[in-house]
């Protein structure tokens, strides 16, 4: 069993920063490969960043590429999300994810809301 817990969103101006925490339980946390998606009003929940489990290799939707940075602390069972130059439509609910033998874990979401 897996538990994972957002934190970190929240009202931001176009252009701002923000960064967004993911908290996983579990001993096995630096075995994992982590992700963040995002879920826009009326849209489908969308690939946002992951990252290898030794933090060896990122991947990036083209999006938030060269502005968004993930990078994980496995002393601290922690992902992070850094959201850098921040636009109106990164507006959603952004939500932690990862693998594990085979079952997908979610956390509950963490709202980022960007103002024009």
């Amino acid at each position: 069993q897996v538990q994972l817990v957002e934190s970190g969103g929240g009202l931001v101006q176009a252009g701002g920063s923000l960064r967004l925490s993911c908290a996983a339980s579990g001993r096995t946390f630096s075995m994992y490969n982590m992700g963040w998606y995002r879920q826009a009003p009326g849209k489908e929940r969308e690939f946002v960043a992951r990252i290898r489990w030794d933090g060896s290799s990122t991947n990036y939707a083209d999006s938030v590429k060269g502005r968004f940075t993930i990078s994980r602390d496995n002393a601290k069972n922690t992902v992070y999300l850094q959201m850098n130059s921040l636009k109106p439509e990164d507006t959603a609910i952004y939500f932690c994810n990862t693998v594990v033998l085979g079952r997908e874990y979610w956390g509950q979401g963490t709202q980022v809301t960007v103002s024009s």
